[in-house]
Parts: structure tokens; C-alpha cells; sequence
């Protein structure tokens, strides 16, 4: 017995000292992936709704840097602005969806009349489909990227309750959320659900800076979310903050491409096949 136990702790120090000696495992873990012209990580600019400050605020401060954003629309609110928008396209601006209706939980009093509790998988495609259509009459573009109203990603309630994921899946190349906690892992994430970073009402070194630096460590892509475009107010992106970021993705030594979700997801596409 005296002996198996000494051949088991000399097996066990031989284990422990090829450990030492190995490379850092973490090191080793760390995700790498191949983002174009030796970028480390990717970043887009999107923003729901069709606001009323997109075609006007938005349209002069991106204009002078070059940088394209997504404008995840709903028709009626493109209508009430139609020559504004169609200069967002103009631009070079991404035009996606954000349905007909934006409905959300009838939990809110505005969203009662258009509850998504009371949709079901068939009336949100049918939904889905019309907001394309819409869209392209408006626009004449074919909205290829989605984001999920208030970032609900089911229609109904209780036992009858349904993703419509895949409802967005077969209708957009992707589908992005609202406020989710993870970043996007470019050789792993599901298009249907990109994850949603918040920037509303944020500041560039202590709350988004940090976000870029993580993406480039980890080769994430970050997919920021915002509403109105402004200096301040609810569920506003400040322009200051935009006027930090794009300067600092934009200097020579930057190591983040940013760009719209459509060509981020079409190389991120390219890649995997």
C-alpha cells in the first residue's frame, strides 16, 4: 500500500510541474479573430425609431466624418420626414426595420393597443413583411437588419408564449436586441440576436471607452443602441459622446472598424463560409 501511494504522489507532482511549465493557458484561450486591415474589433452606430432627430441633427453631425449608421425605422415616422430620410440614404445610411407598429409588452398604457401579448408568430410575419414593403415604397431600399421593439423577442402569453426569432431569422440577414448584457463574439453569435448595447445618456471614457477596449481584447463586435441624437433629454444619444467615439476609432493606430450592421454582418457572413 506504502508504495501505491508514493507512485500516486510522484504521478501527481510530475502532473503538477508539466502545469508550471506549460504556456499560460488563459493566454492560450484568448479569442482571436480576423477582422479586415488588422482590425481587433468592429463597432456600429444604431439607432430605432426614426426619431425626429435623425434626418436633421443626425444627418449634419455624421456627415463631416464619413461614418454610416443603421436607422432601424417604422414607416409612419419616415413618412412625416420622407425628404430628410431620403437624403439619410443618400448619405449612405443603413435603413432597417423596427416593424409596422412597434408593438411592446400592453404592460405600458401606450403600447396597450398593440400589445405584443395579443400578436402571434403568423400576425408579427405578416407584420414583418409589410414594414419591408413599406419601407422599400418609401425609400426604395430593401431593409435587410431588424431590431426587436423595446427588445422583445416573443409574441403571446403564458402557455401559448413563442419566440418570433425565427420569425426574424427567415425575413433578415439579422435582428438586433435592446439592453442585453453580452458583447457579440463574431465566430460564435446568432444574427438573429445580436446583442444591444445601450448608449443613451452615456459618456465616451466612463461608460463606452471601457466597452470598445474589451472588444478589442476579446475581437468582440460591439452593436451600440441609441434613440433621439441630442446634448440631453430621455433616452438620448449625447453628440458629445459620439464626437469622442468616432474620433477615437477613427485615428491612425485605431484597432475598431466601424461601420453599418449590414456590412459588418455581410463580412462576419463572408467568414463563415
Amino acid at each position: 500500500m506504502q508504495t501505491n501511494r508514493n507512485t500516486s504522489t510522484c504521478l501527481g507532482m510530475i502532473v503538477l510541474m508539466a502545469c508550471f511549465s506549460c504556456p499560460d493557458m488563459k493566454a492560450q484561450e484568448k479569442p482571436s479573430y480576423n477582422w479586415p486591415n488588422g482590425k481587433k474589433a468592429a463597432v456600429s452606430l444604431t439607432f430605432d425609431d426614426a426619431r425626429a432627430s435623425h434626418p436633421t441633427v443626425g444627418a449634419d453631425f455624421f456627415r463631416p466624418y464619413g461614418v454610416k449608421a443603421t436607422f432601424y425605422v417604422v414607416p409612419s415616422a419616415v413618412e412625416s420626414r420622407l425628404e430628410g430620410w431620403k437624403r439619410m440614404v443618400a448619405d449612405g445610411h443603413e435603413i432597417g426595420s423596427h416593424s409596422m407598429l412597434h408593438p411592446c409588452t400592453g404592460n405600458f398604457d401606450w403600447s396597450r393597443d398593440k400589445a405584443i401579448e395579443n400578436y402571434t408568430q403568423a400576425s408579427m410575419r405578416e407584420e414583418l413583411v409589410e414594414s419591408k414593403r413599406k419601407i422599400k415604397e418609401l425609400l426604395d431600399v430593401e431593409p435587410v437588419s431588424f431590431a426587436y421593439p423595446c427588445g422583445l423577442k416573443y409574441v403571446g402569453r403564458g402557455i401559448e408564449t413563442e419566440s418570433y426569432v425565427p420569425v426574424v431569422a427567415e425575413l433578415f440577414s439579422s435582428g438586433r436586441g435592446w439592453m442585453d448584457e453580452a458583447r457579440n463574439a463574431p465566430s460564435f453569435v446568432d444574427m438573429a440576436q445580436l446583442q444591444g448595447t445601450e448608449m443613451d445618456g452615456k459618456d465616451f471614457e466612463s461608460d463606452i471607452k471601457p466597452i470598445l477596449d474589451e472588444a478589442i481584447e476579446n475581437g468582440y463586435w460591439i452593436v451600440l443602441a441609441g434613440h433621439e441624437i441630442g446634448e440631453g433629454g430621455s433616452q438620448t444619444t449625447k453628440m458629445s459622446m459620439l464626437d469622442e467615439l468616432i474620433k477615437y476609432v477613427q485615428q491612425p493606430n485605431s484597432e475598431i472598424w466601424i461601420a453599418s450592421v449590414d456590412e459588418i454582418a455581410r463580412y462576419i457572413a463572408d467568414q463563415r463560409k
